[in-house]
């Protein structure tokens, strides 16, 4: 039965393999789970799935095989989010709950379909449309003993399908990326090392050491595992760069979280001799670019992040940056950074799609030796993969 669910996923294009497939049927064969559809799906993500990043699709091929909500979805918009704001919750009698109806599996698919379409507005409490709070099949926060949860997290443990709401659908591929997903991406670049104090225990060689001492507990401790991976980060700021903010401010928000090494400066459109990292005071604070350059070890990771839309003459001429009369080209400060840090990469927040309309795009990927990457999930990883290098 489970070798068409197999293809499914192939097909899906999510990388599974027969070892894998085999350790899901044996760990069937030995009962690992009770016969439910919602255990089945952890335990198949679980054996099947190797990356984050493939869960969206892994929820979408699920959906599909176990004729699963997913498929209704795809033509119709998301449920709004208003939709789903829990407010109330009814407290029913065991005899109140024992003269709900079971729909039935096909019954519910059929009559979801039909609400999709027909609700117009957000309701609670009640026992017909998607909400929360009532004895409704469809939705969250209620009671019904078979009914499919949408948003929310379980409660009553009855749902016949909860799976839709896929929890992790930014983790495609092809998706822009929040904070969280970003920092998924940036574990890829991650280095741990044990330095400094020993203030961690461990717990392998306390057991040996215990051992070893004629079972007298002997603690052994260790230095704490981190990332000792160094980062400069320079952001563009301003200009077009203000259509891209938010996603900016996401990846700026998760470097920061991810790398306790990292240092960040901005500049406007491409770097040139001094840069800032106060945007209100930049006319007063500056920093000389010869001094970063000096400043920080060759092994750094060097991360530039901008739109690098602009006019070329901004990147190519002296004088050529639209607020002072800059003495040397952006293209010799941009060349003296790659030079100095062998490894780095651009982040552009712009769409792929819309760089070779772009000038100045090129003219910087030509400058970074095409280190430019888009800033979706597989932009991310890719760029990650090259730093760590």
């Amino acid at each position: 039965m489970l070798i068409d669910f197999f293809f499914t996923l192939k097909d899906a294009k999510i990388p599974v393999s027969i070892k894998e497939f085999l350790i899901l049927l044996e760990a069937l064969q030995r009962q690992v789970i009770s016969p439910t559809l919602d255990n089945f799906y952890y335990l198949a993500r679980t054996t099947l799935v190797k990356d984050e990043a493939h869960f969206d699709k892994f929820d979408q091929a699920f959906g599909r095989y176990f004729k699963g909500i997913q498929t209704i979805f795809e033509k119709n918009a998301d449920i709004p989010l208003d939709w789903l704001v829990q407010r109330m919750k009814r407290e029913l009698t065991p005899e109140q709950l024992a003269q709900l109806e079971k729909f039935g599996y096909d019954k519910l698919m059929d009559r979801l379909k039909e609400l999709l379409e027909e609700q117009k507005e957000r309701h609670e409490g009640g026992n017909k449309w998607i909400g929360t709070g009532g004895t409704s099949p469809f939705g969250h926060g209620g009671s019904n003993p078979e009914g499919i949860r949408i948003g929310g997290s379980g409660g009553n443990r009855t749902a016949v399908k909860v799976w839709d709401a896929r929890a992790y659908r930014d983790y495609d591929d092809e998706r822009e990326l929040g904070t969280r997903n970003i920092k998924v991406a940036l574990r890829r670049l991650r280095k741990f090392a044990r330095e400094g104090i020993a203030e961690e225990l461990a717990l392998d060689d306390t057991i040996r050491a215990t051992a070893n001492n004629a079972g007298y507990l002997d603690i052994k401790m260790r230095p704490e595992r981190k990332n000792n991976i160094k980062v400069l980060m320079l952001l563009d700021v301003g200009g077009t760069m203000d259509d891209h903010i938010e996603r900016t401010e996401e990846l700026f928000s998760a470097a920061k979280t991810e790398f306790k090494n990292m240092e960040f400066f901005y500049f406007h459109n491409c770097v040139y001799d001094y840069l800032w990292k106060n945007n209100q005071r930049r006319h007063a604070e500056r920093f000389p670019t010869w001094d970063i350059l000096r400043k920080y070890t060759p092994d750094t990771k060097l991360i530039f992040v901008g739109d690098a839309t602009m006019s070329p003459y901004e990147i190519l001429q002296p004088g050529g940056s639209v607020e002072y009369n800059n003495e040397e080209a952006g293209a010799e400060w941009l060349q003296r950074f790659t030079k100095t840090f062998p490894k780095f990469i651009w982040l552009n927040p712009e769409p792929e799609g819309l760089w070779q309309y772009r000038q100045s795009v090129e003219v910087i990927r030509q400058l970074m030796s095409n280190r430019m990457f888009p800033v979706t999930m597989d932009g991310l990883e890719r760029g990650m993969r090259l730093l760590s290098k």
